[in-house]
């Protein structure tokens, strides 16, 4: 009996361990967005994400790019356009973790450098395959860093993703009336 007990408890702790993962509640101008984070395949971007959250660095930033049927994008910027000062370090891209960039998913946004990723990120609106790591030969070919997916929220994203865009100075597809990110806000660490 003591050992069938055991082996019950063993097999729980491995369920519970398997559903603890970082999530995060996203509160937009729009509605709130639930995202379970992956430490294991994408552990230095999560520390990112969860670091600037617990500072409060999303506050009050916008979703500055949408293009419906490819992705939505936030981070980095407050709703005049201006670039938020960024303290953090760059990333080593962890696009090769085998998390592939499918419609619900959240990666980093980066440059053509490979190795830029700081503090925006997108949310896949579809399965975007060509952003895939394929090979490290050239920056598009490093993939974005998948790194968690949305596990409420998603009519969220895609009520976002109708807004009314245009250009603002040298950016494309802002939305005219800003969709802003007012906090983020971790619900559990692990």
């Amino acid at each position: 009996m003591l050992k069938t007990l055991t082996t019950l408890a063993a097999g729980l702790a491995v369920s519970f361990a398997a559903w603890a993962a970082p999530t995060v509640e996203m509160t937009t101008s729009l509605g709130k967005i639930t995202l379970e984070l992956n430490p294991e395949k994408a552990p230095k971007t999560v520390e990112m994400f969860l670091y600037n959250a617990k500072h409060g660095f999303y506050d009050a930033t916008i979703f500055h790019r949408v293009i419906d049927g490819f992705m939505i994008q936030g981070g980095g910027f407050s709703q005049g356009m201006d670039e938020k000062k960024v303290l953090t370090p760059a990333l080593q891209n962890e696009a090769n973790n085998g998390l592939p960039n499918d419609r619900g998913t959240i990666a980093m946004a980066r440059t053509q450098d490979p190795h830029s990723a700081r503090v925006q990120f997108f949310i896949n609106l579809k399965d975007n395959a060509f952003l895939n790591h394929r090979a490290p030969t050239d920056g598009r070919s490093w993939g974005y860093a998948v790194f968690g997916k949305v596990t409420q929220g998603m009519d969220v994203v895609d009520q976002i993703a109708k807004v009314p865009t245009g250009n603002q100075g040298q950016y494309q597809n802002v939305p005219t009336t800003p969709v802003v990110i007012k906090s983020v806000k971790i619900l559990s660490e692990k």
